[in-house]
């Protein structure tokens, strides 16, 4: 064997691994910049002091208090913190949901879901909170709760994801989305749940927009050709 031939596959298998690696990013550009924000972010947070992270994200959480003060800056500034998990946790959810989702409907489609879903969940959550506040089911201090991270946006991205399936299987998708936001709902009963569940439904009223984007996933060939290239490398 040519000892200069190990070198050189190796050299090669990396340069086709770098430009796979380029033309998987750059079919979802806005997942993988929200990522790199959101790594940024994670890593701000674990470089200063508990304090001074919880004052950070004090001012960009969006509670009752920030809202009625800054909306639109916190509605921005919320969705570049993680709220728990960590950031690889999130990294695998994007890439399981944001990007094929930013493939299918185009960035700017994609960006309007998420902006829905984000938006839409927070005021109506913390609609409720208001309400429950006013009524005496929630103390005043309540409407100081931190409230920030990408889970609304998450939870309506997930929704309409449903319209990309084929019929055959999107009302089994849809019904396991709606169970598992709708169970979370049951349990907690606390703004937060109310806001992923509103998240769910705005995302599914997001057919308008995605009704352009047929729906063409089919989970069984797919499986089966994920099968066929595992074989093939084994």
């Amino acid at each position: 064997m040519d000892p200069v031939s190990g070198p050189q596959q190796r050299a090669g298998f990396a340069k086709r691994a770098g430009r796979a690696c380029r033309r998987y990013v750059s079919k979802a550009p806005g997942t993988f910049a929200w990522l790199a924000v959101l790594l940024l972010t994670t890593q701000i947070i674990h470089h200063v002091s508990p304090e001074f992270a919880n004052r950070l994200l004090e001012r960009r959480s969006t509670n009752l208090h920030q809202l009625s003060t800054s909306p639109v800056r916190v509605l921005i500034t919320s969705a570049m913190w993680i709220a728990g998990g960590g950031w690889w946790f999130y990294f695998v959810l994007y890439n399981i949901f944001h990007v094929p989702a930013e493939r299918w409907l185009g960035t700017a489609r994609w960006l309007g879901v998420l902006l829905i879903a984000h938006v839409g969940a927070t005021f109506i959550s913390e609609g409720v909170l208001l309400w429950a506040i006013r009524h005496g089911y929630a103390p005043e201090r309540a409407r100081y709760t931190l409230d920030y991270g990408v889970s609304y946006a998450l939870a309506g991205v997930e929704a309409v994801l449903t319209y990309l399936i084929v019929r055959a299987w999107r009302y089994l998708y849809v019904a396991g989305v709606l169970l598992f936001y709708g169970l979370a709902l049951v349990r907690s009963r606390d703004f937060t749940s109310v806001g992923h569940f509103t998240a769910v439904l705005l995302g599914l009223a997001c057919y308008p927009i995605a009704r352009a984007r047929p729906g063409s996933w089919d989970p069984v060939p797919a499986a089966r050709r994920a099968w066929r290239t595992v074989s093939r490398r084994g």
